[in-house]
C-alpha cells in the first residue's frame, strides 16, 4: 500500500471497556512505522462505572490539552471505545475537529452482552438504551467526515454482530474469529491504514449545538 505523499492528521486511539491505550500495542507500532503520530488516551474509570458521556468528556480534554485548535485530526474507537467517540464527535464538537473517523467492532447498536452488568456504562450500551437511540437518532452527521465501520460476523462480544453497522459511511467486514483480534489482525490493521489514507471530504463545519441541547442521556433502557 502506498502511503507516500498523503496527508497525515494526527491519530487518535480509544479503547473499549476494561482496557487501556496499551491494548493498541501492535496498531501503534503499525501506524507510527508507516509515519503516523498516534496517540492514546487512558479513560478512567474503565469499567462502565461511569457513563459513557463522561469518558468522552475525557477525550474532549485530551484533545485539547495536546492538540492546537486548529488542528485537524483522526479518530479510532475499539468497541466501546467507539461509541464514546462517538459522543464526543455527535455532542461535544468532535464534528469539527475530526476528519476520519473509524470504529472497530462498536456496538452502535447496543450488545446483549450489557445485560451482564448493572453498571451505568454498561446501562448505555444495551439495545435500544436512551444512550443509543439518542446518538442514532441523528447519526447522518457523520457523513460530514470520512466514517469507516470494521468488524466481524464472528465476534461474541457484540451480540448482534450486525450492531456494529451504521447506514453511513464505508462499511468493512472480516472474517476474523475473536473480539479482541481485531487489533492485532493484519487485515485489519491494513484496513485502517487504507482509511487513514482516504482524501478528506471538503470541510464542511457542523453546527452541533442543538444536538447538545436535545436532552438528558440516561443509562437505562427505554
Amino acid at each position: 500500500m502506498n502511503t507516500e505523499n498523503q496527508q497525515r492528521n494526527p491519530v487518535l486511539l480509544v479503547h473499549g471497556i476494561d482496557d487501556t491505550g496499551a491494548v493498541f500495542y501492535h496498531m501503534t507500532a503499525y501506524l507510527r512505522q508507516l509515519g503516523w503520530s498516534v496517540h492514546t488516551i487512558d479513560l478512567m474509570p474503565n469499567n462502565g462505572d461511569v457513563g459513557l458521556d463522561v469518558l468522552a468528556k475525557q477525550v474532549a480534554d485530551y484533545v485539547a490539552a495536546n492538540f492546537t485548535i486548529d488542528q485537524p485530526l483522526d479518530l479510532i474507537g475499539f468497541s466501546m471505545g467507539g461509541i464514546v467517540s462517538r459522543y464526543y464527535v455527535q455532542r461535544l464538537g468532535g464534528i469539527n475537529r475530526v476528519q476520519r473517523f473509524i470504529t472497530i467492532s462498536s456496538p452502535h447498536h447496543g450488545t446483549i452482552i450489557a445485560y451482564a452488568s448493572q453498571r451505568p456504562g454498561c446501562l448505555q450500551m444495551r439495545p435500544n438504551s436512551a444512550f443509543i437511540q439518542d446518538l442514532n437518532s441523528d447519526a447522518a452527521m457523520l457523513r460530514h467526515l470520512n466514517f469507516t465501520s470494521i468488524w466481524t460476523p464472528y465476534d461474541l462480544m457484540i451480540v448482534p454482530t450486525r450492531s456494529s453497522q451504521l447506514p453511513v459511511g464505508k462499511e468493512v467486514i472480516l472474517p476474523v474469529a475473536l473480539h479482541s483480534w481485531m487489533l492485532t489482525d493484519s487485515r485489519c490493521m491494513t484496513t485502517v491504514a487504507a482509511a487513514l489514507t482516504e482524501p478528506i471530504k471538503p470541510y464542511l463545519q457542523f453546527d452541533y449545538i442543538h444536538s447538545c441541547q436535545k436532552s438528558p442521556l440516561g443509562g437505562g433502557n427505554i
